[in-house]
């Protein structure tokens, strides 16, 4: 991707997210998961983010994003958690009756750093391979 300019800075950050759904239910099913995709790209258009790869498996979420330093981490999270949950939950008010509380995303997350020199192909392998059958992909390691 490169190095990023804006008007106060220059960075090249990314980072790989992961977050379950409330209670760990699989309820990103593929109509669910385009959604979300729809929304991401939402999110992309209103604040300083790329989502470079998002990957869902039944029930968690892995993003592989940018964003300008002026956000944190837990920024981003709560930002996607919130739209995204309020937006799922407006189109689809069924999902409402499978989670007893009408939270969408389990409170907790996964942050970390990814390098292009160094473990960026492994990741984003990983987060593109989320979904699909154990049998026809071959598991993925993070660490060699």
């Amino acid at each position: 991707m490169g190095v990023i300019r804006s008007n106060h800075c220059a960075y090249d950050a990314h980072y790989h997210l992961v977050f379950p759904v409330k209670y760990r239910r699989a309820l990103l099913e593929p109509h669910i998961s385009r959604a979300v995709l729809d929304i991401a790209k939402d999110i992309e258009d209103r604040y300083d983010i790329t989502f470079e790869k998002i990957g869902t498996d039944g029930d968690h979420i892995h993003l592989l994003c940018s964003f300008h330093p002026k956000y944190s981490g837990s920024q981003i999270v709560g930002r996607f958690k919130s739209i995204t949950a309020r937006e799922l939950f407006r189109r689809f008010p069924e999902l409402r009756k499978k989670l007893w509380g009408g939270e969408f995303w389990s409170d907790g997350y996964y942050l970390n750093t990814v390098s292009e020199r160094g473990n960026w192909k492994t990741v984003e392998r990983y987060v593109a391979n989320q979904g699909k059958s154990r049998e026809k992909s071959v598991q993925l390691t993070l660490w060699h």
